[in-house]
């Protein structure tokens, strides 16, 4: 069984990722893994406010994923595996690569505007080759129906 993960943020483009992923995943039998980042917070000398931002930070990113999801499961797709890690983006990643073998491809959403995101640079750049899957970057561009036509 062929599994894409997704990393979902609040970007237009990591929702066309996602519908991408979903529908490869319908079509192919597949399974998906959502993840979001929490970036690690800025060291705070008053350990409670540090606490309180990055439980703030979390639950955001809870929300966000948990809602994709669901809209996931509103489509008729299989229920996918929710993670949120707190840590730098290309590090968590990688670990959750590592830790989760079964991962087939990395679909990441590349934005229209602005040049690519920093999880696109770094995965499709110089340590591309390293990787234990395929990186499908999705043009953050496309429509429903090109989205159904690719995928």
């Amino acid at each position: 069984m062929r599994v894409y993960l997704v990393i979902v943020d609040e970007t237009d483009e990591a929702l066309v990722a996602l519908r991408f992923a979903s529908r490869r995943a319908s079509k192919t039998g597949g399974a998906l893994h959502l993840l979001a980042l929490v970036p690690p917070q800025e060291f705070s000398a008053f350990a409670g406010v540090q606490a309180t931002i990055e439980e703030e930070a979390r639950t955001r990113a809870e929300t966000l994923v948990t809602a994709a999801a669901g809209s996931l499961m509103s489509e008729g797709g299989k229920v996918p595996i929710i993670s949120v890690k707190v840590g730098e983006g290309e590090k968590v990643v990688r670990e959750y690569l590592a830790e989760h073998p079964e991962v087939s491809a990395l679909v990441l959403g590349a934005a229209i505007e602005a040049g690519p995101g920093p999880l696109v640079s770094h995965f499709t750049g110089a340590l591309a080759g390293q990787l234990p899957c395929p990186v499908f970057v999705v043009p953050g561009s496309l429509s429903l129906d090109e989205i159904e036509r690719l995928s």
